[in-house]
């Protein structure tokens, strides 16, 4: 199979947004079907909603999304375009990647960012080394190409709901 060059999504973010969970790149069905997570074996809205106190995997899409920037949670990938094969991240070849730091500009109220497998956070990083005041967390992979048991995830992506507690 050649590669193909593939684009990410606009950021799902409002000015309010405490915390930014950074992905890589959409999979081939998430690009295909327009979603972010959009694979039914991705646990990201499993996650996600567990720390939230939502059961999202419930929900359409819409309706996810509307549930995230309720609970001040924002989206977004590392990469604007890469050229891959398949939808693994160790396959993405010539990523261009986009303007965290422009983004992360923008959002006063954010806390958090959140680094969605360790291809995100490698890119991210590099990106926004230099920011202050917002904590940054390293999460395992919601993929199912990351084959660590759910409660393990779980247990990590935890520490998110600090970034959501008013003060």
């Amino acid at each position: 199979m050649p590669a193909i060059r593939h684009a990410s999504f606009a950021p799902h973010v409002a000015p309010d947004t405490r915390l930014l969970i950074l992905g890589s790149l959409p999979g081939a069905r998430s690009l295909a079907e327009r979603q972010y997570y959009a694979h039914p074996t991705n646990q990201f809205w499993r996650l996600v909603g567990a720390v939230i106190g939502e059961p999202l995997v419930e929900f359409d899409y819409d309706e996810r999304l509307v549930r995230l920037r309720g609970a001040k949670i924002g989206l977004w990938d590392v990469i604007r375009t890469a050229q891959r094969r398949s939808s693994s991240d160790s396959d993405i070849r010539e990523a261009e990647v986009h303007d965290l730091a422009t983004l992360v500009s923008t959002l006063s109220e954010l806390r958090m960012i959140a680094f969605n497998g360790s291809k995100a956070a490698a890119i991210g990083r590099r990106q926004l080394s230099a920011t202050l005041g917002i904590a940054f967390v390293d999460l395992p992979s919601s993929s199912a190409a990351n084959t660590s048991r759910f409660s393990t995830k779980h247990e990590q992506w935890q520490q998110l709901a600090e970034a959501l507690i008013d003060d």
